[in-house]
């Protein structure tokens, strides 16, 4: 019998599968923080020093980088007073409610 032996570290670094169109969303995000953070004249380095992140993971999600938690994405939105944004992602969930309401008519008789 044939022993398997893993790295854990390895593992723990596994990096998301992120397919075109969605990266096309994070880099959309990553813009839109950038933005933001010029539009206040705030630095890398204040937004680094504000969140306790590195300057290379800010750099990394004003370029929309997936393996970046999305808990660090919270830290700079939150700095840059954006954070209630987050909110309103799925919020009106027009797909669900379609299917809800098919399911709810098919249930008539």
């Amino acid at each position: 019998m044939a022993t398997i032996v893993t790295n854990s570290a390895q593992k723990s670094k596994r990096s998301p599968v992120i397919f075109p169109k969605n990266q096309k969303a994070l880099t959309q995000l990553g813009e839109n923080i950038k933005l933001a953070r010029k539009r206040r004249n705030y630095t890398q380095t204040l937004i680094s020093e504000r969140t306790g992140l590195s300057r290379l993971t800010i750099r990394k999600i004003e370029r929309g980088d997936g393996t970046v938690s999305i808990g660090h994405y919270v830290a700079v939105l939150s700095v840059l007073g954006l954070v209630d944004d987050l909110t309103k992602v799925a919020n009106d969930d027009q797909l669900g409610r379609k299917l809800q309401d098919i399911k709810l008519m098919s249930k008539q008789g």
